[in-house]
This record gives C-alpha cells, structure tokens and sequence, in this order.
C-alpha cells in the first residue's frame, strides 16, 4: 500500500525531496531559533562545503565531448537559452507591470525566478519520459547551468535596480566564480578519471545535492519567521503569489509551443524546448540567492515564489511528460 501510493505521487512529480522542503519549512516555523543566524551552529561554513561539493559532481558528471557533439542543433539550443534568459525575465516584468495584486514585497522573488537558468535533473528527466530530445535536453541544461552564473546577477543588477537587495555584480560574480564556476570546472576537468570511479555512486549523490538545498531552506526560513517576516501576510496574499506562478509557467509553455511549431521542430524538439526553456533551477536559486541576498530574512522572502514555481514545474511538468510519452507511444 505505501508503495503504491509513493509510486502514485512521484508520478504526479510529488517526492521525497519536495516532502523534504515542506518539512524543512515546517520545522522553521517550530524551531527559528536553531536555524537563525544567533543559534551558535556552524551553518555558514557547513554549507559553503556543501554548496561546493554539490557543483564539483556537477561537473565530474558533465561529459565535454557530449557537450560538444550538442552543438549541431543551435536552433533548439538558441530558442531555450533565449526563453530562458531573455523571454523569461521580459515576460515577468510585463506580467509585474500589469498584475495588480501581487504584494510589492515578493516582486523581487519572482523577479529573481525570471533571471534563473532551467533545471538539469528535472528537465532531462522529463524530457526522456516524454520522448523528446534527450542529448539536446543534457546539453541545454548543462550550458543554462554555467550561463546562470553570469547572466542571473547581470539581470538582477537590471531588473532589481532601486530595489533593496540591489545586486553589485562584480562582488556577487568573483563570490559565485569561488563557489560555484571553480568547483564546476574542477570537476569537468576530474571527469575522465575520477567518472569512470564513481559512475556507480554518483546517481546517490543527489542526496548531497537535496540535503544542501534542504539546510539552506531551513536556515533562511528559520531567520525570515525568526524575524516574523511572513506573519504580515495574509493566506490571500501567499495564494496570489502561486497563482502567479501557474500563470507563469502556463505562459511559458504556451510561448515555447507557438515559437516552436513556427520554426518547425520535430515533435521531439518541440517537447525539449517546452521542457527545458520552461523550467526553473531551485538548486541555482538557493546557491546563487545565497549570495546575492546575503540576509537570511530577505532570502527566504525571495526564495518563496521559486519553491512555489518549483513545485507547480515539477507536479504539472511531470503530468505533461506523462502526456507526451502516452502519446507517442500511441
């Protein structure tokens, strides 16, 4: 019985890690005072070596001469990283213009969401349920990952201008190239050696990469409810937020169709763009949120419309590949 319904709800993109960041929320609001900045507990330092690991494997994962064996189809790969980078963010500010009732207080999260690369895992997975084009997936997920750290603080230094937590890109990029690019690079250039030795175990190393995510959700919670930040909003103002966020992503993937069908991709390419230029990294958005709001309090404020993205990409997303995959099988 518990196995079944477990398999029920992975298929609605419902899992052990989304449960995970509900829990880590949950024990926020219970506990603020063990993940604030004032418990003593060395969570600064704990997940700065986290953060690093999490994007070392990142790289000892990415095969280079895949990546350039993708370069061949720079269509597909030009439409997602212009509706990742570009579309993305212009949609949202036209969206921030004209909707009225999204509180001024969580402009800047859904700002940050729209300035964020697509998600690796998430994305290939889907894809390869839906029967896309999974080289084309890997490898517009790989490079949206690295593009990220440069082009996310350059569009919250445009985007956030005048607003606090105004981005000072060149500090937010040499702390983003230490945590993040080094890491990445190291591991690309361990990949010939060190893949072959851990193939087998790193598929496991997700739960590195979740645990991270997990501690610095609670941490930025805990100081945001520590603060009593949330406790000025009501429950209509948090649903209007995610109901933004459906708006978003419904958006987005009706975009994504209509240019793709007017470039005329194959049903396989239309799929990975849909996929890919849709999705939102949740890990990118803490690691890189970290340092771009350094205060706890602001990061959870910002972090909470890319969980509510995150979570509505994941469960709609895996019903769409679920779709797809019926359909072209049929």
């Amino acid at each position: 019985m518990r196995e079944k319904l477990g398999q029920t709800l992975s298929k609605v993109g419902i899992n052990g890690f989304l449960l995970g960041l509900f829990v880590a929320i949950a024990l926020a609001s219970v506990f603020p005072e063990v993940g604030a900045e004032q418990s003593g507990l060395p969570w600064k330092p704990v997940i700065n070596i986290g953060i690093g690991l999490v994007f070392f494997f990142y790289g000892v994962k990415l095969d280079p001469n895949q990546l350039k064996a993708g370069l061949s189809n720079w269509k597909l790969h030009l439409l997602i990283q212009l509706s990742t980078f570009l579309l993305f963010p212009v949609l949202v500010w036209v969206m921030m213009s004209v909707i009225p009732w999204i509180s001024e207080d969580f402009k800047l999260g859904i700002t940050y969401l729209s300035a964020l690369p697509s998600t690796v895992s998430a994305s290939v997975v889907m894809v390869s349920i839906a029967g896309g084009n999974l080289p084309g997936a890997i490898f517009n997920a790989s490079i949206s990952s690295l593009l990220g750290v440069i082009l996310t603080p350059v569009w919250m230094g445009v985007l956030a201008g005048g607003v606090e937590g105004e981005v000072d890109f060149w500090t937010t990029l040499g702390e983003l190239s230490v945590k993040v690019l080094l890491p990445v690079v190291l591991g690309i250039l361990s990949h010939g050696w060190l893949f072959p030795k851990l193939s087998k175990a790193l598929p496991k190393l997700k739960y590195v990469d979740q645990t991270v995510i997990m501690m610095i959700v609670f941490t930025s919670f805990s100081e945001s409810f520590a603060q009593k930040i949330f406790s000025s909003y009501s429950l209509g103002i948090l649903l209007s937020v995610a109901v933004t966020m459906l708006a978003i992503f419904i958006g987005m993937m009706l975009l994504l169709h209509s240019l793709s069908v007017m470039l005329g991709f194959s049903v396989q390419d239309r799929i990975t763009a849909l996929f890919c230029g849709s999705k939102k990294s949740l890990v990118h958005g803490v690691v890189i949120g970290k340092v771009i709001f350094p205060d706890p309090a602001v990061l959870g404020l910002v972090l909470l419309p890319v969980m509510l993205y995150h979570i509505q990409q994941l469960i709609l997303g895996s019903m769409l590949a679920g779709y797809f995959g019926r359909k072209n099988k049929a």
